[in-house]
């Protein structure tokens, strides 16, 4: 977090107090529900490796969650993915990797192109299958 005040990036922290007991999946879905509802662009959400973080948001219509642990998927996962949500894995990656991926992930928009279409689909499969839409 405080990686995000060097950038000068305002957030709202929806993460657990020091010792509080809290199941990541309730953190996951209420940070991917304001990003569907427009209240956020973005997010980040991290666990013990991402994988349940994403597989929780990626459970809310609209959102598309990815785990990112390397530069060129943090990259890619904005440019060809619009992905709104990065996830990391606390236990998978350093601190310094997260905020390099980070950056990178901020820095990228949607480059549409070739992946437009793809996204589209994606969204598409989305609307078919949520039976709360």
């Amino acid at each position: 977090i405080k990686y995000l005040d060097t950038l000068g990036i305002e957030y709202d922290d929806f993460g657990a107090v020091a010792g509080d007991v809290v199941l990541y999946p309730d953190i996951a879905e209420k940070v991917a529900l304001a990003v569907a509802e427009g209240k956020y662009e973005r997010a980040i959400l991290t666990c013990g490796t991402g994988i349940g973080m994403s597989i929780t948001a990626n459970k809310i219509p609209g959102v598309r969650a990815a785990v990112c642990h390397d530069v060129f998927s943090a990259e890619r996962a904005r440019k060809s993915n619009n992905a709104q949500i990065i996830c990391f894995g606390e236990r998978v990656i350093g601190v310094e990797l997260a905020k390099s991926l980070l950056k990178v992930w901020l820095e990228c928009d949607f480059a549409e192109g070739g992946s437009a279409p793809k996204v589209a689909r994606i969204n598409e499969i989305d609307a078919k299958y949520n039976k709360c839409q």
